[in-house]
């Protein structure tokens, strides 16, 4: 009974004017990032920080989360007109829904996958709120020294989940670390890592860093790639938008199971919405009848991810709320947009801020709906967004990064910094480091450091008391056995390349 009276609590506060306003912007804003190829949530989100400066915090967050789900479907737009994700989750939705396009077959394409994603966000946004408040209950048994743990534990999902190279993911993961730390000390307020330099007494700006490493860098590396779309069916009538019985049919268990694969995979921290989609194509593949026919334009590799995609989008959101943690980079920036309002994230948000909480589960439901409205009828209006040439599309951006970026502390030296992100963020993606790690490090650095403190001063000083409370230790055991299970593979395949080397 608790579950509905917290829902109806939520729908009075997403139905006040201003909330759903902001519902209405975010799915706007998520939809036209999704279909336009390059640039992405998190460059977004990351875009949009300084502004949510001005504006209520539920507003602020209400709108954040609409352009994370909103681009779920939007990236679908792109991938299956022009073949170019917008986004990395509708990379597996280009294979087949191109396909379909190219048969002519693009309006049920387009609806499918509008329909699997309300479905899935539907059931994501129930899953939320009957998770929050027994998760909560159990995160309120935490400590300083459980707290410690747990974002330790957190950091290493990040690593084991990383593409690619461990030892590039745990260098990430200790720069952003050392990038929290510049500034001045959290006890003492001592200068630390600041080299005498006035604009870095009060350390480095989060929009800052994530707006250099996502926005200024995702759109040198774009430029750099000189990628020009092959637009030859977006100057074409997209007609006949409604799947025919059989097409429903196909596409029932597909969004079905992607929703449950999708709900699952969203909760674990790491890659969420992006595996969700992989997976749940992968096992449609599995099960199907007659596996060739994916990649040639089969409706269930468009329904199965993009009911993923959505779901896991939502369901991330839950061990933000109910523990704090960040499951991907973009519930990063939403961390970091509820420490700009003063919102500590964690446990005690939705006993503290139930406004806050129930306000954003709700106006999901609500965002949900608005998405169908925005993506179906008015697909006219996205495909012709998607002829402007990139020559005017990203100076254009780069404009609106750096006012955004002034705006927050009207300080020219910020958007200094964000270029000088910008360029290291590029530099990164070049060699291969994924930059999302840096940023889970530089938000859980000032939280992980006060709560170490914080259990040192009840110990006593006594660093044993991160094994001897049973939950840290656990915690703390299921961090450590991780990151051996994904270094070991590292190191054996290393030994045996040498073995292999010194018998040539």
């Amino acid at each position: 009974m608790d579950i509905f009276a917290n829902l109806a609590h939520g729908f009075a506060v997403a139905l006040s004017p201003i909330n759903l306003l902001m519902c209405l912007i975010g799915a706007l804003v998520g939809t036209l990032v999704g279909v336009l190829p390059g640039i992405g949530t998190i460059a977004t989100v990351a875009m949009l920080l300084p502004i949510t400066f001005g504006l209520p915090p539920v507003g602020a967050l209400i709108m954040l989360a609409g352009i994370y789900y909103g681009a779920q479907y939007g990236g679908s737009t792109t991938s299956i007109l022009v073949n170019i994700p917008g986004e990395a989750t509708s990379v597996v939705t280009a294979i087949d829904g191109h396909q379909m396009a190219k048969q002519g077959r693009a309006g049920p394409a387009l609806a499918i996958a509008a329909i699997g994603s309300f479905f899935a966000g539907c059931v994501a946004t129930v899953l939320i709120a009957v998770l929050g408040a027994p998760l909560t209950k159990l995160a309120l048994a935490f400590g300083p020294a459980e707290y410690f743990s747990l974002m330790v534990l957190g950091l290493i999902f990040a690593v084991v989940l990383a593409k690619g190279s461990v030892l590039k993911a745990i260098a990430m993961i200790v720069f952003g670390l050392l990038l929290s730390m510049v500034g001045s000390d959290i006890e003492t307020g001592a200068s630390r890592m600041a080299f005498n330099i006035p604009e870095l007494a009060d350390g480095l700006g989060f929009a800052t860093v994530a707006m250099g490493v996502f926005g200024f860098a995702e759109i040198i590396r774009n430029l750099d790639a000189g990628a020009e779309m092959n637009r030859d069916l977006v100057q074409q009538k997209i007609t006949g938008l409604m799947p025919t019985k059989k097409d429903l049919i196909d596409s029932t268990p597909p969004i079905l199971r992607g929703t449950v694969l999708g709900s699952i995979l969203g909760i674990l921290p790491g890659g969420g919405a992006v595996i969700a989609s992989f997976a749940a194509y992968t096992l449609e593949k599995k099960l199907a009848k007659d596996p060739k026919r994916f990649g040639r334009g089969a409706i269930e590799g468009v329904a199965a991810p993009e009911s993923a995609n959505n779901a896991a989008a939502q369901t991330s959101f839950i061990p933000l709320l109910t523990l704090g943690i960040p499951p991907n980079a973009v519930m990063a920036l939403m961390v970091g947009a509820m420490t700009i309002h003063g919102i500590v994230p964690g446990p005690q948000v939705m006993q503290k801020q139930p406004d806050l909480v129930w306000g954003m589960i709700a106006s999901m439901w609500i965002g949900n709906l608005m998405l169908i409205i925005i993506n179906l009828p008015l697909v006219g209006i996205w495909v012709r967004l998607l002829r402007v040439p990139y020559r005017l599309m990203f100076p254009s951006i780069v404009i609106f990064c750096a006012i955004g970026i002034y705006s927050v502390n009207n300080a020219p030296v910020d958007v200094i910094l964000a270029g000088v992100f910008g360029l290291v963020g590029y530099w990164l993606i070049k060699h291969d480091f994924e930059p999302a790690p840096l940023l889970l490090g530089m938000v859980l650095g000032p939280l992980m450091e006060e709560n170490l403190r914080r259990a040192l001063l009840i110990s006593r000083g006594d660093w044993s008391v991160f094994l001897t409370r049973p939950l840290s230790a656990v915690l703390l055991a299921i961090a450590a056995s991780l990151l051996l299970l994904t270094v070991l593979p590292v190191l054996r395949s290393k030994r045996d390349q040498v073995f292999t080397e010194s018998e040539n």
